[in-house]
């Protein structure tokens, strides 16, 4: 028997290492991810499959919910939380016989901070790091897993009061903890840590797990999944973000973002109110911005719902608004197109106006799988967003340092700050980008900014470094504009810039120095090298909180970039657009002066319709995107092709006048396809997996030269047979 079982074992081996050295070399250009074994219901025919959590359940182990979706086609890959999970074993005692739930990050009235019932947000310390290496990389590994995702390294602002993290803080700073609501420097040190000791968890995980990879003749990579440096800066969580970008062992991150993150509210001129699209791309940039320079994987991560419940209408127009801002940027082109497809498409929520949960609509599950399956196909661009491309914002980590608690009377309410710099200029058509200080030492970092704003209003430069980096920059003839006041608590905190033989009482007054300026400096411009720098002593938050105060910045851009600069006309407008490979990408802004539409000239296919209709053109209004596909950019257009579609689609042939293919896609969904062809179709003819006829709707659109099919999805596959 034990002959028999030990065959078994050595066989399934086998199979799995076939299995992954053949998917090895496949695309790994769209993911999803998911706690739930394959079902039809959630078969969304991505590229890749990652399995969340190592935890067995009842009726399946870990390797077999692994298995399920590689016998389904899938490449297969593993996440888990690294600041929490379902780690039973290791907080109940049964990893190493001691109880972890001490481990708990803590707020200052001692409650401890929880992710679920005996579930935790972890203090990372070193057991923690051997129970992630040994308890979980290894199982995950030999298995076969190539490519680990280790989620959300999030140590929360109002945390660090557990004996755990005073015991870390001893042993980081040498001396006795210090409760971070006494001083705005004990919050300082204490974010310092927090982002140290998730650094040092990340850099110790991920090392192990590409040595044990090694160790049994493969290889991994390892991913972060993490919400932007804008986003935990504004929900007060402190992560090591940028600096990851950095590590040999890190390959690359998703960036998560969607609605539940884009939809908190901000200030525009006095106004404060959820801005879902303007936000969403502040976010994905400022994932660009932390990745590019690295040349590191970037996934970007939108959901079609969110945690919190809401109705399908909100859903919808938000996931629009964030699936927008995502394809404006034309330099990524790898997705996770969706988080937990098993709430998406089992879950109910709430139609609009009423009390009744339902599945999901079956036209928004069109629509979403039309919008999925494009990105099977979209391509990464060299093409700009229309306007100027040549201003950056400056930020760095430590934006999470100075959130909470508040000290001294420093306030800034919704990270105005931040939105102050960034929001008057995006809400006029102007795509901003962010700038990350901590890939300042890269070349490519600040090669095509003309004017970059900073401020240390709600940040600190980590190093020396950063100023003589920014001093190069502007001698060469980069414009710089510092906007502050420099009058918050943290200014003078034990830092660099007033230690070891600096007796700096800002850190601007070492970026002025570096420059060559008064340390002092009045507002007012001043020429350096071959460059400027322009000085305004205001507080950034006030460009977005008080209406009407952001004017005299727009007008110090307006002459950076046009007089001292000398890049050209600053254009304003209100709509941002962006041709991509046949798609158009268009979003037109509100709180605009200009309210006028955009209109993009057919023949287009609105892809954010379930119909797929052509249009003669497309008109955007204030507050809305479009996503199209523009029929005469088609590639290859003498070729019949299905060009948008709710389904995935394999074994494509052309043969004579005969066009086969098959599309699958998950059950209970209603497919809508567009497909290109050089004359109308004469026969059509659907069938299933068991070779039973599938009843189709179809129309033919002339103005396109487009055959539009309508029918029931099928994850085993449809079988289309055209002729013409």
């Amino acid at each position: 028997m034990k002959r028999i079982l030990l065959a078994t074992l050595l066989a399934t081996a086998a199979v799995t290492a076939f299995a992954q050295s053949k998917t090895a070399s496949l695309p790994q250009k769209t993911t999803f991810q998911t706690g739930a074994p394959w079902s039809p219901a959630i078969d969304v025919r991505s590229d890749v499959a990652i399995v969340y959590g190592t935890n067995d359940r009842r009726d399946m182990t870990f390797e077999q919910r692994v298995q399920s979706w590689r016998d389904h086609g899938y490449q297969t890959a593993f996440m888990t939380g690294i600041a929490w999970g379902s780690y039973s074993d290791f907080f109940t005692g049964k990893w190493d016989g001691k109880n972890h739930l001490d481990l708990a990050q803590v707020e200052r009235n001692g409650k401890p901070i929880m992710h679920g019932v005996n579930v935790p947000y972890v203090v990372p310390t070193e057991s923690f790091i051997k129970y992630m290496q040994e308890g979980v990389m290894k199982r995950v590994i030999d298995v076969g897993i190539k490519e680990i995702f280790l989620e959300e390294p999030e140590f929360w602002m109002r945390g660090g009061y557990s004996e755990a993290f005073k015991e870390e803080w001893q042993k980081f700073y040498g001396f006795a903890w210090k409760p971070q609501h006494e001083s705005a420097e004990n919050t300082y040190l204490s974010s310092k840590l927090k982002y140290q000791l998730y650094y040092r968890c990340i850099k110790e995980v991920s090392e192990y797990a590409k040595a044990y990879a090694k160790s049994k003749g493969t290889e991994v990579k390892v991913y972060i999944p993490t919400h932007s440096l804008v986003n935990y800066s504004s929900w007060q969580i402190v992560s090591p973000e940028a600096s990851l970008a950095s590590l040999p062992s890190i390959d690359g991150y998703i960036a998560q973002v969607w609605t539940g993150t884009s939809r908190e509210p901000t200030y525009f001129n006095g106004q404060r109110k959820e801005r879902v699209f303007e936000n969403a791309f502040l976010e994905y940039g400022s994932m660009v911005s932390m990745t590019a320079p690295t040349k590191r994987k970037l996934f970007f991560l939108t959901d079609p719902i969110e945690d919190a419940h809401r109705d399908w209408a909100d859903y919808k127009r938000n996931y629009q608004a964030t699936f927008t801002a995502k394809l404006l940027y034309p330099m990524v082109a790898n997705y996770e197109v969706m988080p937990w497809p098993e709430r998406i498409y089992t879950g109910k929520y709430k139609l609009a106006n009423t009390d009744s949960s339902v599945y999901i609509p079956k036209f928004y599950s069109t629509q979403m799988q039309v919008m999925v399956n494009s990105l099977n196909d979209i391509p990464a661009s060299p093409n700009k967003v229309t306007g100027v491309n040549g201003i950056g914002v400056l930020m760095g980590n430590s934006l999470m340092f100075q959130r909470f608690p508040t000290h001294n009377g420093f306030e800034d309410p919704q990270f105005s700050i931040f939105y102050g710099q960034t929001l008057p200029l995006v809400k006029r058509g102007i795509p901003v980008q962010t700038v990350h200080m901590e890939n300042l030492g890269y070349a490519a970092t600040l090669k095509d900014i003309k004017v970059l704003v900073v401020s240390y209003s709600n940040m600190k430069p980590h190093a020396a470094e950063v100023h003589d980096q920014l001093a190069a920059w502007v001698k060469k003839g980069g414009v710089l504009i510092y906007a502050g006041k420099d009058d918050d608590p943290y200014q003078s905190v034990y830092e660099w810039w007033n230690t070891k033989g600096n007796t700096f009482k800002a850190p601007s007054q070492h970026l002025f120095k570096a420059l060559g300026i008064d340390q002092d400096a009045k507002a007012g411009k001043y020429k350096v090298g071959a460059g400027a720098v322009h000085v305004m002593r205001d507080n950034p938050k006030d460009f977005a909180m008080q209406a009407g105060k952001d004017a005299n910045y727009l007008n110090t851009i307006k002459q950076a970039y046009e007089i001292d600069g000398k890049a050209g006309k600053l254009i304003i407008k209100n709509n941002l657009y962006l041709e991509r490979g046949p798609y158009d990408i268009v979003a037109v802004l509100n709180e605009n002066e200009d309210t006028k539409p955009y209109v993009v000239k057919g023949p287009v296919i609105d892809l954010f319709d379930p119909e797929l209709p052509v249009l003669a053109e497309k008109i955007v209004n204030p507050g809305e995107q479009a996503y199209l596909y523009n029929v005469k950019r088609a590639p290859n257009k003498g070729k019949p092709q299905v060009l948008a579609t709710a389904a995935r689609i394999y074994e494509e042939s052309v043969s004579g006048k005969q066009y086969n293919f098959t599309a699958k896609s998950p059950a209970n969904t209603i497919n809508a396809m567009r497909i290109l062809l050089p004359a109308q179709a004469k026969s059509i003819k659907l069938t299933d997996s068991k070779g039973a006829d599938v009843e189709v709707k179809s129309t033919w659109d002339a103005s396109s030269n487009t055959l539009f099919l309508g029918f029931d999805n099928n994850p085993d596959g449809v079988k289309v047979v055209v002729n013409w």
